[in-house]
């Protein structure tokens, strides 16, 4: 039996080695990216290229989508405000559409009316686990909408992710992403405020690393910081950007929903202060720096 013709759109940082990871579990896939380069890669995988989204579309039963925002994901899907064919409109009823992009419960379930209306099923399934966890397919995939076709979509997630979750309709994949989000956030804060007041109290910040790190402060953000604070290495993975944007939507969520979220709110500023010092295309703990900047200190090896 052959299996199932994929695409995948959007080959960057999270969807070249998730698209990468379906071709070596064995899927025929066809990918396409506005970046050139990403692509070449993608076919160097073994990856088949499509010439615009529509076209993957039109050779896909079911298509996985890793973009930078929602309305991307919109016009990508609708069409809207392109002027080119949406996928909505090219791929035949009983296909998938799968956006492991993080964007807002409001678009997923925007975008899934509009595609249902056209025989299209749309599942939002937001991942978690970053460069590293997409490389080794060892993703959290957070996913909602409708159950039979995630039933028929969870073999192709489980390529990509070590734990796929249904979630509940759709618009819950992306509200699960967004609280995972703003902990995260808080917690890349929290790491760094707490190693800028260890070098001001005058700690050594790796031995305390390894003092604290087997306690209840210990977590998955305190390991990807801690080294890249030692060693002045803020080269993305995930950035300040990207950051920024998935708390920003998890504030709308809030707001929205009339809840109070004040620590939510303040990690924001922070990042948004180091966007507006130019460093959003860096790592996040590059947050660092502004205790730095505030203090006069300095966590690690040599400011770069």
């Amino acid at each position: 039996m052959a299996m199932t013709a994929l695409g995948f759109i959007g080959l960057g940082v999270m969807g070249g080695p998730m698209a990468r990871n379906l071709i070596r579990a064995g899927y025929t896939v066809t990918g396409f990216d506005t970046d050139k380069s990403r692509l070449d890669r993608f076919v160097g995988a073994g990856g088949k290229p499509g010439a615009t989204a529509a076209e993957v579309g039109r050779a896909s039963e079911i298509v996985c989508l890793s973009l930078p925002t929602g309305e991307v994901v919109r016009q990508v899907v609708t069409g809207a405000d392109t002027g080119a064919d949406g996928l909505a409109a090219v791929m035949k009823s009983g296909t998938v559409i799968v956006d492991c992009s993080t964007t807002e419960p409001k678009v997923a379930q925007d975008t899934a009316a509009i595609c249902a209306q056209r025989g299209v099923a749309f599942l939002d399934a937001p991942v978690s686990g970053g460069e590293q966890g997409a490389m080794d397919a060892s993703l959290s995939i957070m996913v909602g909408g409708d159950a039979a076709a995630f039933a028929r979509c969870k073999p192709i997630l489980a390529a990509m992710g070590r734990s796929v979750v249904h979630l509940g309709g759709s618009g819950m994949g992306q509200a699960a992403k967004l609280i995972n989000n703003l902990i995260v956030a808080a917690g890349f804060a929290a790491v760094c405020e707490g190693w800028a007041l260890a070098v001001k109290a005058g700690l050594d910040p790796a031995t305390l690393h390894e003092a604290i790190k087997g306690g209840w402060a210990g977590s998955r953000v305190m390991e990807e910081t801690i080294p890249r604070l030692l060693h002045r290495n803020f080269i993305p993975g995930g950035t300040v950007d990207i950051m920024a944007k998935d708390v920003g939507y998890a504030l709308n969520m809030a707001r929205t929903l009339d809840m109070p979220v004040p620590v939510t709110a303040l990690v924001h500023e922070l990042f948004r202060i180091a966007k507006a010092q130019g460093k959003g295309p860096k790592a996040q703990p590059v947050l660092i720096t502004l205790w730095e900047e505030w203090t006069g200190i300095q966590v690690g090896g040599q400011k770069t």
